[in-house]
């Protein structure tokens, strides 16, 4: 039971101190405005030497597409169109459970506009209880609870592209060019109805980098395997990043704020887990920029991440963009061949936005997968109630939780 009584006693400290850090932080953000401003006029050189010294620097930062000074209105979009989504959820081992597995649930929408039709809104779920499900990822030592949300990472995407595929062959109604046309040659276009597939989150599975090869290699090409499947199909993939923590953009303007000769950390700076001179705006993120430079309905300039991660995407790298969507900042990321799609890429910017309307703030779809995802409290007993009835079904004897777990699940003082 938590003691308010106590806890108010910290508050008073606490609110003196973000009085201070909000202070703190609109100095850091006048601080990037200015560096921002001044990277309008020099914005190819910055990016020269972000080239040149691409090896020797050691944070993260991104290159944009477009100048820095870009506002582009999202545009308005058609009226029949499709939106696709999944999310997805867990019940984690836990060896105090009558049996030791995981349940991984994928929550999958499709909502069509426009088009009477009714949308889908179920859940896969899938029970993990095979020896090379739970131990495998040992052998790289990874948790099993780890290994978990890595495979349901993949999982999202897998299930994602079958949903599109699938509703891409439904909605391609066969239509036909002028009647003269068809008389001509007696053949048939088909015409596919503009469709977005969207997940929670980021697209850069930033994670990888910690794995070794073996376990990366069960996790990434399944996922890429299912972006190509999409882009087969010509369905744009998007990831939305609500409250993103970012700051690749803002790092950018760090190569500005380097008081060394060159960008080269390895040589000047190469701990850079402590103050370093170039890090004048931390902790300010990319958002936090752009919501003084956009107004809603705009998005930002085009950006490409130079995460070291990416060079396993091929020619999937990912690009991202902050668009204003009236009550946030959000950051979007889109492959490369959503990205160099301009028609394809300002139509799904489109459709993001409306589902932000839609959701009231949030993409209405994201959190509808969410919602078919999660594994709430009844179906987590549900779920355990039906695997003992099945255990006692198939002759095993003494199915029941541990001591530990029985009596946190109740008070006897």
């Amino acid at each position: 039971m938590l003691d308010l009584t106590k806890l108010a006693r910290q508050m008073q400290g606490l609110s003196q101190h973000l009085s201070q850090e909000a202070v703190a932080s609109r100095q850091r953000l006048e601080l990037a405005q200015q560096h921002l401003k001044k990277a309008y006029e020099c914005q190819q050189e910055v990016m020269e030497r972000q080239e040149k010294w691409r090896d020797r620097i050691l944070f993260a930062n991104a290159t944009p597409l477009e100048p820095l000074n870009t506002r582009i209105d999202i545009p308005v979009p058609p009226k029949v169109h499709t939106v696709i989504a999944t999310d997805g959820s867990q019940i984690a081992p836990n060896h105090h459970e009558i049996a030791y597995c995981y349940l991984l649930n994928i929550g999958r929408v499709v909502l069509h506009y426009g088009q009477n039709r009714y949308p889908i809104m179920d859940s896969l779920p899938e029970v993990f209880y095979r020896p090379e499900d739970l131990y495998m990822s040992r052998q790289w030592g990874i948790k099993t609870e780890e290994w978990m949300s890595y495979r349901r990472t993949s999982s999202e995407a897998t299930v994602l592209a079958e949903l599109a595929i699938s509703q891409f062959k439904i909605e391609a109604p066969l239509e036909t060019e002028d009647k003269g046309t068809r008389e001509g040659n007696n053949s048939l276009f088909a015409t596919k109805i503009p469709a977005l597939a969207m997940v929670d989150g980021s697209l850069i599975y930033w994670f990888l980098e910690q794995l070794p090869i073996d376990a990366r290699d069960r996790i990434l090409p399944p996922i890429l395997e299912a972006w190509s499947q999409m882009r087969a199909a010509q369905i744009p993939l998007m990831g939305y990043l609500s409250a993103s923590r970012n700051v690749e953009g803002v790092n950018f303007l760090r190569l500005l704020a380097c008081p060394h000769p060159a960008p080269d950390c390895v040589s000047y700076c190469p701990n850079q887990l402590e103050k370093v001179p170039c890090k004048v705006f931390d902790p300010l993120r990319d958002t936090a920029l752009w919501t003084t430079q956009l107004t809603p309905g705009q998005r930002g300039p085009l950006w490409r991440s130079n995460n070291r991660i990416l060079e396993l995407y091929a020619d999937q790298t990912i690009y991202f963009c902050h668009v204003h969507v009236g009550t946030e900042i959000a950051r979007i990321e889109v492959p490369a061949w959503v990205a160099e799609n301009t028609a394809m890429f300002d139509q799904a910017l489109g459709l993001m936005l409306a589902q932000v309307q839609k959701g009231c703030g949030y993409p209405v779809a994201i959190a509808e997968a969410h919602n078919q995802a999660v594994v709430r409290g009844g179906d987590r007993t549900r779920f355990f109630a039906l695997l003992e009835k099945q255990m006692i079904k198939a002759g095993l004897r003494n199915v029941g939780t541990s001591y530990k777990e029985a009596r946190k699940r109740g008070s006897i003082a």
